[in-house]
């Protein structure tokens, strides 16, 4: 299948972060011309105006939470996590395959193509990734046993998952750590063995909450980072999402050893559990920063525009310096960070002949993306979009949406099945 995108405005991310105005052609899955793109293809769509994007990429969140949204909000954060982990317990695979498919749908509407999950019941959530036809890097929660409410033991169960969606298309296995409260040391060494032997993503909770580094300064007289660093954990495919809590000792512990990480704004804002993650201090150490939207728990929202742009305002007013996040840095990201941080840089986060048609098209003539010039277009993008801009959306060269219809997912079926869950789980 084919399909040309004509005359829009190109923001490719390649390495020059060239914006262009023209044409793309896209065959079995790839992007093969950029440009004046003269032949026919068997999909055609007048762009004209419009912004193409490298498809946005979710670097941490818990996308079977999507029906949670609104059930435990302005809460202090010990009473939230009550509240969370008494409905949680009630689900059932039903219930998450609902609140996969809600959450893939919500995504594909807001431009996201790649997301990483952490949750149990990953082989449930990987059959609603796949109907949906975006790409899914699926992290089997491992934890210590005492802690778990799984069937069986966690890091076994991480072992069958992977093993059983080795090799699928868009479903990429990963092992999942909860984070250093519930998890020893002898659980974060099994898993980093197992994922290294295996190659794969390793993605764990890091510094959220200051309970959290005191809790375990206490115990092991290390802050977390300098613990993981002991164990030997930290390395070039781990993925540490918020880190939030950070000495600038530990962020150059993370550069050091490759470690990338998912910050996590509008989650810990929401929750109140302070601390702003350091992240002109990580691009100094060169860590890869990366976003992540969290579970709608804590978030209520999937929507990696939103997420960015308070991103971008965090650390400005935080620090009382407008310029400490530039918009391209921002994009940078949600797009090519992402694809680095899931080891994917090579075919995924930006628009290069040969990379996977990973694309994104919003509505350049939208009143609150204009005027629109070549110049303004990443500032537009990052400061005045909205997800309600997103027209069309390809993952691998599919069209996932198009024209504002979602072709993958029936999308009054899911809502109405997310209801229905919603009303029996909460009696």
């Amino acid at each position: 299948m084919s399909v040309a995108i004509r005359d829009a405005w190109i923001v490719t991310q390649n390495p020059n972060r060239d914006v262009l105005k023209g044409d793309l052609l896209i065959e079995d899955g790839l992007v093969r011309e950029i440009g004046d793109v003269r032949s026919g293809a068997d999909t055609d769509i007048d762009a004209s105006g419009d912004i193409v994007l490298p498809g946005l990429i979710n670097t941490h969140t818990h996308v079977a939470m999507a029906i949670m949204k609104g059930m435990a909000d302005d809460l202090p954060f010990p009473d939230f996590l009550a509240r969370t982990f008494s409905i949680d317990s009630k689900r059932t695979p039903k219930d998450i395959k609902c609140g996969a498919e809600l959450g893939c749908l919500e995504m594909i509407r807001s431009g996201t193509t790649t997301f990483v999950d952490l949750y149990y019941s990953e082989d449930v959530i990987a059959g609603a990734v796949e109907a949906s036809g975006l790409r899914g890097i699926l992290s089997w929660t491992v934890l210590d046993q005492e802690f778990t409410t799984q069937s069986g033991k966690p890091m076994d169960n991480c072992r069958r998952f992977c093993e059983s969606f080795r090799g699928r298309e868009r479903i990429l296995p990963a092992v999942g750590l909860q984070g250093v409260y519930v998890c020893s040391s002898g659980t974060f060494v099994e898993a980093r063995d197992y994922a290294l032997e295996n190659r794969l993503l390793l993605h764990f909770h890091l510094s959220e909450t200051r309970r959290e580094v005191n809790d375990l300064k206490k115990r092991e007289g290390m802050r977390p980072v300098e613990y993981l660093d002991k164990l030997k954990f930290l390395g070039k495919t781990g993925l540490a999402a918020h880190a939030a809590w950070l000495t600038l000792n530990e962020v150059r512990i993370l550069g050091r050893n490759g470690t990338s990480i998912s910050t996590c704004p509008v989650s810990n804002m929401k929750l109140a559990t302070g601390g702003v993650a350091p992240i002109p201090e990580m691009v100094v150490a060169g860590v890869n920063v990366s976003v992540g939207t969290d579970g709608s728990a804590t978030n209520n929202s999937l929507d990696m525009f939103g997420e960015i742009k308070t991103l971008g305002l965090l650390q400005k007013s935080s620090r009382w310096d407008p310029s400490i996040l530039k918009a391209q840095q921002l994009l940078d990201f949600a797009t090519i960070g992402g694809a680095k941080a899931v080891g994917l840089e090579s075919s995924i986060g930006s628009i290069e002949i040969g990379k996977k048609a990973d694309l994104v098209i919003m509505d350049g003539k939208s009143p609150n993306l204009n005027p629109l010039r070549r110049e303004n277009v990443v500032s537009n993008v990052v400061y005045s979009s909205s997800c309600q801009n997103v027209k069309s959306v390809l993952c691998d060269g599919r069209l996932l949406m198009k024209g504002r219809e979602v072709l993958t997912l029936a999308e009054g079926k899911v809502v109405d099945a997310a209801v229905d869950c919603v009303r029996d789980l909460m009696g």
